[in-house]
């Protein structure tokens, strides 16, 4: 990289180990960017005079002597309609093939929405999964994660909702992805004819983990050019935040800092809640909307990833397989969308929140029964029916491979409902029985 005029120029380090390295300078901002022996760099201490800058591919090699050169900027990204349609790297640079974007240049990371510019969240985000849109609803300026074990195919899923939901823009931020996952979600996107309203930001498990702490503010900085400058729809896919987490921790105990819960960083809330904040409903149309995968341990939920991201987020998505069925399905038991009150029954049909409801409960009925049945009790036919209920409403409703619309799955909902109730074990409005019962 040749250097230009008035770039501060260092030879001097006081102190390297595995991810850092420290000198004395003066005039330095935070966030800034450097190269340090060729090697990008990035400021992420400043005490006095004495500057600790985070080296992305690692100190290897580099020597105390080595060449320090200030870029005189933090990371930033031309923003401009040719952003659609191309794949990216944590820096922003093409991975694709394609030409360099041109575009006016901002710096990531920005602080999130001021509270007055915000609206009232009311606008429906339908992603053609019933699991999701039936039993939790989305809302445009949502923020919600995806809680799955490693092993289940919670990028599918994103693809999925990526190729359905009714949005004007997708941006995806892939932290830690196989090269198969990236060429999975770069052949669906292109054989789906989608590609052109989808951005991605990519680091694969090839490249250093460090550079992953980019990619969510690379993601949203192309997301607040759509949403801001263009009031379009913007749905942000983030996968997989857990990856994230494990590379601030990598950082963090880099530079010797005290860490807290399961070896996380201390500032882990406050660096979730940067991101997951900058969800925002514009009055003037544009919104983004943030569906990211946090993978569990184990299926530890008490982890400090996803115990912090529930304390941020508007509920979760959490997905499961069904033994009874043999697919992964949305829990209904364990899944929630805290606003889906604000669109259901009212940008979606009316007896949706009764139907919902009346299914969600037969389901637990039929739990309950399962329960009676492996504790060797007899079951009653009203048990029994329970349980084929739920059966079929795992399979063709929450089932993730489901694709419908919200009026299709009411329809289906209360077929299911028909096949196997008497309008009176149902408890839903008298009024929407006549109308609808099938």
């Amino acid at each position: 990289m040749a250097t230009k005029a008035f770039q501060k120029i260092y030879t001097k380090i006081i102190q390297i180990n595995k991810a850092t390295c420290t000198l004395k300078a003066n005039g330095v901002g935070n966030d800034e960017l450097a190269t340090v022996n060729g090697k990008l760099a990035q400021v992420v201490k400043i005490m006095g005079d004495e500057v600790t800058l985070q080296v992305f591919s690692g100190t290897d090699g580099i020597p105390t002597n080595a060449e320090i050169v200030f870029l005189g900027k933090a990371p930033s990204l031309k923003v401009s309609d040719q952003l659609a349609g191309r794949f990216f790297n944590s820096f922003g640079d093409p991975i694709d093939g394609g030409p360099k974007v041109e575009g006016e240049e901002r710096e990531i990371g920005g602080p999130s929405v001021n509270p007055v510019r915000r609206k009232q969240p009311s606008e429906l985000i339908a992603t053609g999964i019933a699991g999701i849109d039936l039993n939790n609803t989305l809302v445009s300026g949502q923020k919600i994660p995806f809680f799955a074990d490693p092993d289940q195919p919670y990028n599918q899923v994103m693809a999925n909702v990526a190729l359905r939901a009714q949005t004007d823009k997708i941006i995806l931020g892939g932290m830690g992805l196989t090269n198969d996952d990236y060429l999975y979600f770069k052949n669906v996107f292109n054989n789906a004819g989608v590609l052109d309203r989808i951005v991605s930001f990519v680091n694969t498990t090839e490249n250093p983990p460090v550079e992953r702490l980019l990619i969510p503010d690379m993601a949203l900085t192309a997301a607040e050019y759509f949403a801001v400058d263009k009031n379009e729809k913007v749905l942000v896919l983030l996968t997989d935040m857990t990856s994230y987490a494990d590379a601030l921790a990598i950082v963090s105990n880099r530079m010797d800092q005290i860490p807290s819960k399961d070896s996380m960083p201390g500032s882990l809330y406050s660096d979730l809640a940067k991101i997951y904040e900058k969800a925002v409903q514009f009055p003037a149309g544009g919104s983004i909307t943030i569906i990211a995968v946090t993978t569990l341990s184990g299926g530890d939920i008490t982890h400090s990833i996803p115990d912090n991201t529930g304390y941020i987020t508007e509920g979760q998505l959490f997905l499961r397989r069904d033994s009874d069925v043999g697919k992964v399905i949305v829990d209904p038991f364990r899944s929630l969308s805290r606003l889906k009150q604000l669109v259901i029954g009212k940008k979606t049909r009316e007896d949706h929140p009764q139907v919902m409801n009346a299914s969600v409960r037969l389901f637990a009925d039929a739990a309950n029964a399962k329960t009676k049945l492996e504790n060797g009790f007899d079951l009653t036919d009203y048990d029994e029916r329970t349980l084929a209920f739920a059966k079929d409403y795992s399979t063709q409703l929450l089932a993730i491979d489901v694709n419908i619309d919200t009026t299709k799955m009411l329809d289906v909902a209360w077929s299911l409902l028909g096949e196997h109730f008497k309008p009176a074990e149902v408890s839903i409005k008298q009024e929407l029985v006549d109308k609808y019962w099938k």
